[in-house]
This record gives structure tokens, C-alpha cells and sequence, in this order.
């Protein structure tokens, strides 16, 4: 028997249970759980091979200035090792950008995936230190339950400030050195030197900053926190 026109057809796939919807929401929240502790440590990791790559070129440009006497081929050897550093420091402080960024992903997406658990069961919400809703004030939840951390001191303690703060450094002693194999004047090097670092470290943070305001631009929240009464 043919259906009348204009009559809705069935919806092909029944509702799931709520034991079924539970048992995907916590698939899923058990691979990003493990998505965002295998970028943890890959990033951890790329941040100690940085460490140990300019600690251990370092003691070689001493090595090699006490073997040289600090000559004209030390300081080319120096300039070069030097200006390595500094690529390598670049391209770590940008995948530890990018991982902050993602942690900042999984953290949202873990979050939605609680707002889910207590639309299923509105009890348990009071059981929850971790964030339910997938906004700002929700993941700060999230990366501090007990409350009570500022926004300095959680940026302020991140891996993203640290290598900055190394590659700003490294920074200024290749350019002091450029400087110092030119001859310039002390002061001028030393002022120079200090003032490119502190622009460098400025503009890595304000980059910073704005991607992480794009994340909230570009992913508006399903489940925001409530107004305070």
C-alpha cells in the first residue's frame, strides 16, 4: 500500500538506549584521553632533545674556543652552531604551540562529552571536579579543579612560556655575538641584543594569545556554564 504524499517517512534508526549512548560517549572519551597523553609526551620530549641538543652544542663552542683561542674560526664555529639553536628552538616553540592548542582541544571535547554523561543522568554533575561545559570557564575548570589559579600563573608555568623564554635567549646571544664579531661597542651590543629578545618574546606571546582567542571564535559552546545568579 502506497503512502499518502506528503506524509513523513519513518526515521530508519530507532533511538538508541541510554546504556548504549553511555557506552559511545565513553569509547570516545577514552581516545582522546589517550590522544592527548601521547601528545603530552611527544611534546615533552621534543622540548627535552631541545635542551639537551643546546646544552650539549654549547659545551662544544667552549671546547672548541679554548682549543682555537678564540679565533677567527672559532667564531665562525660559534655563529654557526649558534644560528642552529636558534632554527631548532623555532620549530620546537612551534609544535609546542600547536600542542597547546590541541590540549586545549581535547580538554573542550572531553568536556562536551561530560555535558553529554549528565544530560544522560543530571545526579551524578555534583560528583564531577572536572568541567562540563565546553567554555572558557569550563576547561579552566578542567585544567584546575580546586579552583582558585589565576590566568598569569597558568600561562605564566606553561611549556609554551618556557621555550620562548629559551629561544628569546638564544636569540639575543646570536645576535650579541654577530654584533660583538663586527665590532660594535658593548653597550650598543648588549642594549641591541636585549631589546630584539624582549620584541621576540612579545610577539610569540601575542601570537599565542590570538590563537587561542580563535578557538573560541571558531568553536562557539553546545553546553556554556550558566550565569551566576
Amino acid at each position: 500500500m502506497s503512502e499518502e504524499p506528503g506524509t513523513p517517512e519513518p526515521d530508519p534508526s530507532p533511538a538508541l538506549s541510554p546504556s548504549i549512548r553511555a557506552q559511545l560517549l565513553a569509547t570516545e572519551h577514552w581516545s582522546l584521553l589517550a590522544s592527548r597523553s601521547t601528545t603530552q609526551g611527544e611534546v615533552l620530549t621534543r622540548i627535552s632533545m631541545f635542551l639537551t641538543f643546546t646544552s650539549a652544542s654549547l659545551l662544544s663552542v667552549a671546547l672548541v674556543g679554548n682549543a682555537t683561542q678564540f679565533s677567527d674560526a672559532f667564531r665562525a664555529f660559534a655563529l654557526t652552531i649558534l644560528s642552529i639553536d636558534v632554527a631548532v628552538g623555532l620549530l620546537t616553540q612551534i609544535r609546542v604551540i600547536n600542542v597547546g592548542m590541541e590540549d586545549l582541544m581535547y580538554v573542550l571535547a572531553m568536556n562536551r562529552l561530560r555535558a553529554a554523561y549528565v544530560e544522560l543522568d543530571p545526579g551524578i554533575a555534583r560528583y564531577m571536579m572536572a568541567g562540563y561545559h565546553d567554555d572558557e570557564a569550563g576547561s579552566g575548570q578542567t585544567y584546575y579543579f580546586l579552583g582558585g589559579r589565576t590566568s598569569f600563573s597558568q600561562v605564566a608555568g606553561s611549556s609554551m612560556m618556557f621555550i620562548m623564554t629559551a629561544n628569546a635567549a638564544l636569540l639575543a646571544l646570536l645576535l650579541g655575538s654577530v654584533l660583538t664579531v663586527v665590532g660594535m661597542p658593548v653597550v650598543v651590543t648588549v642594549t641591541t641584543a636585549a631589546l630584539v629578545a624582549m620584541i621576540f618574546f612579545l610577539v610569540s606571546l601575542l601570537r599565542g594569545k590570538r590563537l587561542y582567542d580563535d578557538v573560541w571564535k571558531a568553536n562557539p559552546p553546545i553546553s556554556p556554564t550558566p550565569p551566576v545568579a
